[in-house]
């Protein structure tokens, strides 16, 4: 019999325990998002049962929800990181190359999470709607910072452009991650220089 506690389940730490259910319910929304999500078909994936996953997480929404946080996290810390580190008026392509290997390598770890970010199957209310309308706003002003950064670099400063250049942009980097993850035999660092000889091309 499964045991809560501190102590987690046949000898592995909660904490572990937790983080295994995680990757699990990350890979199943990714793959048949919040509508087809199974709290049974998860417990059965990392080796526990189902009513060890509602005791740890409480339901099928909350657990969603962290699943969200997660990848959000994971993909917006990195791009956080790299805003941070090369300042308002890098190059386009400069800026571009060192975001997609941010993201990159990030979903090299965590295939799952542009996809768990940006799934649209949850419902249009409640604890699952607002914690992925949050991730996918993070990445939205992410993307609408950079491409403002860049456009005041060179005098432009229409709400407008900025607009549809961030449609643009994000447009760009949905396209790229789906097809890396039609293509998973690419390595991150693959993915980088294929993306940075097309935006050379389209510089």
């Amino acid at each position: 019999m499964d045991r809560v506690g501190s102590a987690g389940t046949k000898g592995v730490p909660r904490a572990a325990r937790e983080e295994q259910i995680l990757e699990v319910a990350s890979a199943e929304i990714a793959r048949v998002g919040y509508a087809g999500l199974s709290p049974a078909t998860v417990a059965a994936g990392a080796g526990v049962s189902k009513p060890l996953v509602y005791a740890y997480f409480g339901s099928k929404d909350a657990l969603y929800t962290l699943c969200v946080k997660r990848s959000s996290d994971a993909l917006g810390d990195a791009i956080d990181e790299v805003a941070a580190t090369i300042g308002g008026h890098a190059s386009s392509l400069v800026r571009a190359e060192r975001t997609l290997t941010a993201v990159f390598t990030t979903l090299e770890l965590r295939p799952y999470a542009w996809r768990v970010v940006f799934d649209a199957s949850h419902p249009e209310e409640g604890q699952a709607a607002d914690a992925a309308r949050a991730a996918r706003r993070r990445i939205a002003e992410q993307a609408e910072f950079g491409v403002g950064a860049f456009l005041e670099g060179r005098g432009m400063t229409d709400p407008g452009d900025v607009s549809a250049l961030t449609a643009v942009w994000m447009g760009v980097v949905s396209s790229l991650v789906d097809w890396w993850l039609r293509h998973p035999e690419e390595s991150a660092a693959a993915m980088t220089e294929r993306s940075r000889r097309l935006l050379t091309v389209l510089s």
